[in-house]
């Protein structure tokens, strides 16, 4: 069955618009996003953001203060880099959700077709555009890396 152009701009748009629905409600949850991490001593816990960023450092006994200096930094180390993990682990989950956005889109437009006189007419979709508000937040792109923090090295 072959649609008119009017159709699957339609169809197109449709798809498009409900895609982008879903993408800024998934950025409004992920940039209120958390993660946490207790020592298993439960000396510590870590509350990181979706960028990584540090948000609470909660020390819930005094030990630290018998800690070595070198012993203490390796501790705060890996609670951090843990938190920081599950926060890129609860981002790449989210982000799942999209695999396949562009196909789906180009469907959409072309009805199944090989080529797409449509897509052509238009200029073609612009997905990096449309999902970079969520591509930014993954762990490891080029956005979240000029917002690390640096390492601390005692």
């Amino acid at each position: 069955m072959t649609f008119s152009f009017e159709e699957q701009l339609a169809q197109a748009m449709a798809a498009l618009e409900e895609q982008q629905v879903k993408m800024a409600e998934m950025t409004r949850q992920l940039q209120a996003a958390t993660a946490s991490v207790t020592t298993k001593d439960r000396m510590l816990t870590v509350k990181v953001g979706a960028q990584g960023e540090v948000l609470a450092l909660t020390f819930h006994t005094t030990a630290y203060q018998e800690m070595a200096p070198a012993h203490l930094a390796a501790v705060l180390k890996d609670v951090l880099n843990e938190a920081k993990a599950r926060m890129g682990e609860q981002i790449t989950r989210s982000m799942r959700a999209f695999d396949g956005v562009g196909e789906s889109l180009r469907l959409a437009v072309t009805g199944d077709q090989e080529e797409d006189p449509l897509l052509s007419m238009l200029g073609g979709l612009d997905l990096d555009a449309l999902l970079e508000p969520l591509t930014a937040m993954r762990p490891g792109s080029d956005q979240t890396k000029t917002h690390k923090q640096e390492e601390f090295n005692g």
